[in-house]
């Protein structure tokens, strides 16, 4: 008559054991998107973290772009938080947008993470005041990669593109079209603000001022961007591709000698059918003005915590202990997704100093982690891509012979009644 009893007590001690278990789990929801990319990656972070913390569940959603900022936008201006996730991942370009737009919405990380880790111009884009909120994911540092064989046979070798000027790159287009036939690079002659962008950027400089105001009319940086990006397209050594696809396109297909762009753009590079071996890595290009850098960014994103998370405290020991201190993470993704860290000590791991025989054995990733380190801190403010489209509507007519100066005050006009 007792075993049943015993039983039964056994019974209900493991049942209160589970349920208690169950209790106590700590679930964390992180939004991002592009599956091969931030979700893979994550989701490795999460494996690494939850078989060291079994009570940890954590579950990653995947979203479009689009989809994630739009959710994010709508729930944080409407004040529900229940539904909000415990981590998001935000595209720099649109960081302060949302940090300035929705004050004490993101848990400040500046006394929890080691910042001093991290590339200084990624610590830059997620800083408002005195409070860092967000922790740097992948970056989009610059490079500039070339086909050995064609630069060759118009003359050309690594040393006559190592830390040159824009104004010097288009002088050797002009000679690569002459003796080859085959175009400098492609970009879409109307708004490829990739090339913009970076070379903004590689000038110390944004389109804002610190008080947020409007940086664009006055600015030297800007102006001789849109002067280079100007004179790139009417020398006569630009391929035009109106997409990613023909942009893409060209270059594997042997249409162009150069590509300038963020490392992301690697695995496109790569490929190619037929060019190992084919392909280097130089510096980027940089402006004809005093302080401008042969380094520069294009892209990239981070990972940011919501104040409203129930398990922030665990959200953020979680991006600490993968994203913040883990070598070997890093090692892994960068072999397995090309992703590139803004965490500098990644940069000793094995994969950071592989010779690459796709690029004639050269360790790409090494100078680009060496690149990393050097890129300048600017802020990109709330509207950049505001003033992308402002632009735009500018670019034929600067073509056609409208004095830059001029349409970047139609620009800076436009912007300030569009926006202020």
């Amino acid at each position: 008559m007792k075993k049943p009893m015993v039983k039964g007590l056994v019974a209900s001690l493991v049942g209160l054991a589970c349920f208690s278990q169950s209790a106590l789990a700590k679930d964390i929801t992180v939004w991002a998107w592009d599956p091969n990319f931030n979700v893979a990656i994550m989701q490795q972070a999460a494996d690494i973290y939850e078989a060291k913390n079994p009570d940890v569940n954590i579950e990653i959603v995947e979203f479009s772009k689009n989809d994630v900022e739009q959710k994010l936008h709508t729930m944080l201006a409407s004040g529900v938080t229940s539904a909000l996730p415990d981590v998001v991942l935000i595209e720099d370009y649109n960081a302060q947008k949302y940090l300035q737009s929705y004050p004490g919405s993101f848990a400040a990380m500046t006394d929890k993470i080691d910042y001093s880790q991290f590339a200084p111009y990624k610590r830059r884009i997620v800083t408002v005041g005195e409070e860092i909120y967000g922790l740097p994911f992948d970056t989009g540092v610059t490079g500039l990669f070339y086909r050995t064989d064609i630069l060759a046979q118009a003359g050309f070798g690594h040393d006559d593109l190592n830390n040159i000027t824009w104004d010097r790159f288009i002088e050797i287009g002009k000679q690569v079209k002459e003796k080859t036939g085959v175009s400098l690079l492609a970009t879409n002659p109307s708004n490829d603000f990739r090339l913009i962008r970076l070379m903004v950027h590689s000038g110390g400089t944004w389109y804002f001022n610190e008080d947020g105001s409007f940086n664009i009319k006055n600015n030297e940086v800007v102006k001789e961007s849109v002067r280079v990006f100007r004179d790139l397209n009417l020398a006569g050594v630009v391929r035009p591709a109106l997409g990613w696809s023909e942009w893409v396109g060209a270059i594997n297909n042997g249409d162009v000698a150069t590509v300038t762009s963020g490392v992301w753009i690697t695995p496109s590079v790569k490929a190619g059918k037929g060019q190992e071996g084919k392909w280097a890595l130089a510096p980027t290009p940089r402006l004809n003005l005093d302080g401008a850098e042969n380094v520069s960014n294009l892209g990239g994103s981070s990972w940011f915590v919501l104040n409203a998370s129930k398990e922030k405290s665990t959200a953020i020991d979680f991006l600490n202990t993968t994203f913040a201190n883990d070598k070997e993470f890093y090692n892994a993704i960068l072999k397995k997704q090309g992703a590139v860290a803004a965490y500098l000590p990644a940069g000793n791991t094995d994969a950071y100093q592989t010779e690459e025989a796709f690029f004639k054995g050269q360790k790409i990733y090494s100078d680009f982690n060496k690149w990393v380190a050097e890129i300048p801190s600017v802020d990109y403010g709330m509207y950049t891509y505001e003033v992308d489209a402002a632009l735009s509507g500018q670019m034929p007519s600067i073509m056609q012979g409208l004095p830059i100066e001029e349409a970047l005050e139609r620009v800076e006009q436009q912007l300030k009644y569009q926006i202020q």
